[in-house]
């Protein structure tokens, strides 16, 4: 038996891939399924199951297509949800064999009403790994406020409380030699406080693991419910994705894929209301942008951004990237979140405009030393657009915070009248807050290259550390 997590850092998302005796398992596979192909053909097994832990809110899983491409059967745990696909509806303790193994559906409801975990035991009969979905994570649980967005009767209380009884009864008493193998790690919005670990054994989980600690009904709900924030907005639509189907991948590179040169590309951001999303770094792009460009980097949680900022999920889009590959990389990442319609890219990039003489625009930069200057010499008006709990761990005294995901509903705010300064941790999202300042007419900020990781080294008056109980 192989059991193998191929993770996907830049949305913190496991899959599994499972082989035995030329027969294979696929669990929670992403939208791309080229990958998951050309392993099947260079490992020369038949792909039988393609296991969905729960119906994904954070990401646009791969199990349609996957499914069409190899005759796979997909699964999911009890549910009464009609999809837009076939599928075999699994029963608490169904064993499915692959090969000479054994995958056992483990109903665990709680994160949402479906969710299952599977028990893998190899060929000797022995229990190995529990792939636990959004279940359990390495740290902490699936957060259960995400399915109410879909069902409103879904309550964050009676999700909770399933889940209490899920753990309890269900996880608990496993083994605590058995691995655990979760859908996420730190950096996903599916839980509040994860690891940076993406695997332990399940002993150690019920040591260390908040959650898992002994405590009443009423105890649990309060401790997994304290600490959650709004979850992310696409989330809904992409459950509603992976409910109801997708387009297939195939069809949509294809015509995202579409090179434009300046001229046409200068008639369509004039003439339409499609969207120029700049994926090139922060350093770069501050430099030199085409006006109304959206600054999303591909160098970190470009998916998620894509996500929280762009509300309509069916916003064309073109792609403004440092070179052909890197365009094709944002194509496959925007897909991965459920946002279909790329119509092409700038050819030539950012390059080709400015050679055109086409019309520009910069951020103005400073760094953490000139911030210091600068403070010392008159007040400032500064704004930190880092998470709620990131500001409330540490901040600069006096410092403004309105966080990256909810700012454009606070651009009231933003005073048009005085200079400001504007910060996150490290660069990335404040680049991201000037962009989508810049399409609002602010021109009267500047950056703090290296964000607050730099200010801390400065003599800046700051409030004490507190250590964040939640990461969201």
């Amino acid at each position: 038996m192989k059991l193998e997590q191929i993770y996907t850092g830049c949305i913190a998302e496991a899959a599994y891939y499972i082989t035995s005796n030329g027969e294979a398992a696929i669990v929670d596979p992403l939208r791309e399924t080229q990958p998951y192909l050309d392993r099947l053909e260079r490992d020369n097994v038949k792909l039988k199951y393609i296991f969905e832990t729960h119906f994904h809110a954070d990401f646009v899983s791969g199990h349609i297509d996957l499914a069409k491409k190899t005759g796979a059967t997909i699964v999911y745990g009890p549910t009464t949800m009609k999809t837009g696909f076939e599928m075999h509806v699994g029963t608490d303790g169904e064993i499915f064999k692959v090969g000479g193994i054994e995958i056992k559906l483990i109903h665990t409801p709680g994160h949402t009403m479906e969710s299952s975990c599977f028990l893998v035991s190899d060929e000797d009969g022995k229990e190995q790994g529990l792939i636990s979905g959004d279940t359990l994570f390495i740290g902490d649980v699936g957060r259960p406020d995400l399915a109410q967005q879909v069902i409103a009767d879904l309550t964050q209380d009676k999700l909770a409380r399933h889940l209490y009884h899920s753990l309890r009864t269900k996880i608990m008493p496993l083994s605590d030699d058995l691995i655990v193998y979760p859908n996420h790690g730190a950096g996903s919005a599916c839980g509040k406080n994860m690891s940076k670990e993406t695997t332990d054994t399940l002993g150690n989980q019920k040591k260390t693991n908040y959650a898992l600690q002994e405590m009443t009904e009423d105890q649990f709900v309060e401790a997994i419910l304290t600490g959650l924030t709004t979850p992310p907005q696409y989330f809904p639509k992409n459950v509603l994705m992976n409910i109801q189907g997708y387009d297939s991948l195939d069809s949509i590179m294809e015509k995202a894929q579409k090179a434009f040169s300046v001229n046409e590309f200068e008639v369509l951001i004039n003439e339409t209301k499609v969207l120029i999303l700049d994926t090139r770094r922060a350093e770069i792009f501050a430099k030199g942008f085409i006006p109304n460009s959206l600054n999303i980097g591909l160098e970190s949680n470009f998916a998620s951004w894509v996500g929280e900022l762009i509300l309509d999920i069916k916003q064309e889009i073109i792609i403004v990237a440092e070179n052909n590959e890197k365009v094709k990389e944002a194509i496959i990442r925007l897909l991965r979140v459920g946002y279909d319609n790329a119509i092409g890219y700038l050819e030539g990039g950012f390059e080709a405009w400015q050679n055109a003489g086409k019309e520009i625009n910069i951020v103005h930069r400073i760094t953490a030393e000139q911030l210091e200057k600068h403070c010392n010499q008159k007040k400032q008006i500064i704004i930190d657009v880092r998470k709620v709990s990131e500001f409330q761990s540490e901040h600069l005294v006096d410092a403004i915070n309105i966080p990256l995901n909810v700012l454009h509903n606070h651009l009231a705010e933003f005073p048009r009248d005085k200079a400001f300064i504007l910060h996150c941790a490290g660069g990335y999202r404040s680049m991201i807050a000037a962009s989508m300042l810049k399409q609002k007419g602010f021109d009267n900020f500047v950056d703090v290259i290296g964000g607050f990781n730099d200010i801390k080294e400065t003599s800046l008056l700051k409030t004490e550390y507190v250590c964040p109980s939640t990461m969201l």
